[in-house]
């Protein structure tokens, strides 16, 4: 029984990104490249996108501190994070993420 319940919530949260427009086609992608040999290829995808998005940021954060006129550096930074959340999140979210970024940082 709450196993199901956890599938229901799991399924609710992915309608819900599919709604809100944080999720599209590109992540049914990923989850279709699941089989029996890795069951798990969506899970991980997702949990070394989030990994490397806190690298990326941190880098991002680094280089205005340290060279906070140099925009190239923080440009390379942000096209990494931009390159990184466009392989799974919508275009709108990946411009929300950049920009939420960019704004912490500043």
């Amino acid at each position: 029984m709450e196993c199901y319940n956890l599938q229901r919530q799991a399924a609710c949260l992915k309608k819900n990104l599919f709604d809100q427009g944080y999720l599209d086609e590109q992540f049914c992608q990923i989850e279709d490249l699941q089989d029996e040999a890795s069951p798990n290829f969506a899970e991980e995808v997702v949990s070394l996108f989030f990994k490397d998005s806190a690298r990326l940021m941190t880098n991002i954060e680094q280089a205005m501190e340290k060279n906070p006129r140099d925009f190239n550096r923080w440009d390379s930074h942000m096209q990494q994070l931009k390159g990184s959340c466009s392989r799974l999140l919508h275009p709108y979210s990946c411009f929300c993420l950049c920009f939420t970024a960019y704004m912490m940082c500043a």
